[in-house]
């Protein structure tokens, strides 16, 4: 995977912000929000939704600029540094705001995230573990993937010692429809390297993810 994940000249894009470019399970296009804006007219007119009302004339073209720009990351470039130091504990980054888009009901989840790694050789630029989290997040998900995806990135780019992913994200097709359980939340995790191996650094990643009492 290109460590780049920025676009070329942003300025081509127009009604939308510069996407990045997509890689992995859940990816999408650029938007064409002109059709998507038709398809939620349709949607909603099937729903029975009055249209002609003054207040809901304009609610598909938002309706479809409000998804896209759920599945849309900013660009960012991966920016590692020598671990000239020799850093050799624990970096994480606790409570990291997410939100992203249920693939099976288009509804999102929210919660944060907690990302960690144990150095190697180079070491991360601390607002990157925020931006690869939105930019797998800013798409259609599941958590388990998402996860996973964070992690192994992270795995790929910098050959740490070892990461740590830990997602708690609240659904709101589980808490709005369905079995209608405000308040639940899910949690994941994904642990690599001796994150995975080694009961006292994954007692210790865990340790930290954990907001003080």
């Amino acid at each position: 995977m290109n460590p780049s994940l920025s676009q070329p000249d942003p300025s081509s894009r127009t009604q939308h912000r510069a996407r990045t470019s997509w890689s992995g399970t859940g990816a999408v296009a650029e938007p064409d929000l002109e059709r998507a804006a038709a398809g939620a007219r349709i949607l909603l007119e099937a729903l029975g939704v009055d249209l002609d009302d003054e207040s809901l004339a304009r609610t598909p073209e938002r309706m479809a600029g409000s998804l896209a720009e759920l599945m849309s990351p900013r660009p960012f470039h991966l920016t590692t540094f020598p671990n000239d130091g020799g850093y050799d504990e624990m970096v994480v980054a606790r409570s990291i705001p997410l939100r992203s888009l249920c693939e099976h009901h288009m509804l999102p989840f929210v919660g944060t995230a907690h990302i960690g790694y144990l150095p190697g050789a180079r070491i991360l630029g601390l607002s990157k573990l925020a931006r690869v989290l939105e930019h797998f997040a800013s798409r259609p998900q599941v958590q388990e993937r998402l996860t996973v995806q964070v992690a192994d990135w992270l795995a790929a780019q910098l050959s740490p010692v070892g990461v740590g992913v830990v997602i708690e994200a609240e659904h709101l097709c589980m808490t709005l429809r369905g079995v209608q359980a405000p308040g639940t939340t899910t949690i994941t995790s994904s642990l690599r390297g001796v994150l995975r191996e080694d009961s006292r650094s994954r007692a210790e990643f865990l340790a930290l993810t954990r907001s003080p009492c």
